[in-house]
């Protein structure tokens, strides 16, 4: 495990455990011993090989006793056998640019094949607090290179925007091409992708997907695999956010956080309640699942006077796709909009599915516009979600009267919105487009329609940008 806390058994040694439940060890006799402590579990009294060494957190102290989360878990583990040390000090780690290139397991141990990870500083895995004073308010745009998001859901630096999606969509692919193409326009940049139980043949498709951006050092790999330990998927984004807040607000770069799948996260957050027999909430979820995600959530932002900024991007998939499930109902009131995806498109073959009228940026207008992408781009979105949801409309007309009833204006909202599928959304899981590119594309799929209809757009940007499609409007 990469962490400056080593065993040091000159710290008295606690060998009364007296339970073991679940991913739990409840060791009695304590003293001095405080919430989040780290703790060093050595198994048959002995120091033999490293399997014989286990990590752990402190849960809960009452009195005498404390319960530790195991983070290796407690498989093999015998009660009688077993003795603790606790280090007197939250868990910390190295922190650095050191991290970047880096492949490694959910708790930072190397997968790389390199040494672990040294820095000349540690930070505690909870992080600390952000003053609200001394935030300021996210601007500027990171560009993504996918249409259906830059166009649209225009990602903010210091944003925290989740990708809500279901089985079975590819919301890894999507999320790995934004972490392999994401950019701010030639200023210092990393990426800090964390998987939280991913199956070995996805946590192999992140590696293939992101291997030039490791190559080039602006990418740091965190991997907790289906067959890691459950409970190490609590540690593992603290870990991903610890080394993206020094990389942001102590070397002054741009970061850009991806975590997947949030929902495995809950789901060991749940686990781990449920063996310290807590009483449960919805979804059998403990009552402080919102604060607990707010404390990862809000670590992002930028700071008064500091060049960096953490942008985030959890990915949530939803159980049945009921966006009413407590992981993204929760995840919905803390974060600033969503890009969701939708199983209609996936089905019919489009990639990234996203459904642009169920998407939203809510400080897209911070991030996009003169200055920032283009002077049309605001103007742009605007006339685009709404020619979408004309089309919407005319396409619930037509299950009702049939579309021989339908106006040749109708008609041609249904095929303008059939080009911006085609021509906006569809893009290959490689294809990196440029801002430009993106909203010129958007002008040609709004070229299907008479000028007329674009009221939202400037006279002065229709003069310049507008060109009637081919056999279209005049």
């Amino acid at each position: 495990m990469t962490t400056d806390v080593r065993p040091d058994w000159a710290v008295p040694e606690q060998t009364a455990v007296e339970e073991l439940r679940g991913p739990l060890a409840v060791v009695r006799g304590v003293h001095g011993v405080a919430w989040d402590e780290f703790a060093t579990i050595r198994l048959d009294r002995g120091w033999g090989t490293p399997q014989e060494v286990r990590h752990g957190l402190v849960l809960e102290v009452d009195g005498e006793i404390a319960v530790v989360q195991v983070l290796e878990g407690t498989s093999g583990m015998d009660p009688s056998r077993t003795g603790v040390a606790f280090a007197g000090a939250p868990l910390r780690i190295p922190v650095g640019a050191g991290w970047l290139g880096r492949v490694c397991g959910g708790r930072g141990d190397p997968l790389d094949g390199g040494p672990p990870v040294l820095g000349r500083r540690t930070a505690p895995v909870t992080g600390w607090p952000m003053n609200p004073v001394r935030r300021e308010p996210p601007s500027q745009p990171v560009l993504t290179g996918v249409s259906a998001v830059d166009a649209l859901t225009t990602l903010v630096r210091g944003q925290k925007l989740p990708i809500f999606s279901t089985a079975g969509l590819p919301h890894l692919e999507l999320a790995t091409q934004i972490a392999a193409q994401a950019s701010v326009g030639g200023e210092p940049f990393a990426i800090v992708f964390a998987g939280m139980g991913l199956p070995h043949a996805d946590a192999g498709l992140v590696r293939d997907v992101l291997e030039g951006r490791s190559a080039a050092g602006d990418l740091v790999l965190l991997l907790n695999t289906a067959d890691d330990p459950v409970v190490e998927r609590i540690l593992t984004p603290r870990i991903a956010l610890t080394i993206a807040e020094h990389l942001a607000f102590e070397l002054g770069r741009h970061v850009l956080v991806v975590l997947t799948d949030m929902t495995s996260y809950c789901e060991a957050v749940r686990e781990v309640s449920s063996a310290r027999g807590e009483i449960p909430a919805r979804r059998a979820y403990p009552g402080y699942l919102y604060s607990d995600l707010a404390s990862l959530y809000e670590r992002c932002g930028r700071l008064r006077n500091r060049a960096g900024s953490l942008t985030l991007l959890p990915v949530v998939t939803m159980p049945a796709g009921d966006i009413t499930h407590p992981v993204p109902d929760l995840t919905g009131y803390i974060t600033e909009g969503q890009i969701v995806l939708s199983p209609q498109l996936h089905a019919a073959g489009t990639y990234p599915p996203v459904d642009l009228l169920g998407s939203l940026s809510r400080l897209m207008r911070r991030g996009a516009g003169p200055g920032r992408t283009r002077e049309d781009h605001l103007d742009l979105a605007a006339q685009l979600l709404s020619v979408l949801a004309r089309a919407r409309e005319v396409r619930d007309l037509a299950d009702l009267v049939g579309p021989a009833a339908l106006s040749a204006t109708d008609q041609l909202y249904l095929a303008c919105e059939a080009d911006v599928r085609t021509e906006v959304v569809a893009q290959g899981r490689t294809e990196l487009r440029t801002m430009d590119d993106t909203l010129d594309r958007v002008w040609r799929a709004l070229g299907r329609l008479p000028r007329r209809e674009l009221t939202m757009l400037p006279p002065a940007q229709l003069d310049t940008r507008y060109v009637p499609a081919v056999g279209g409007p005049a």
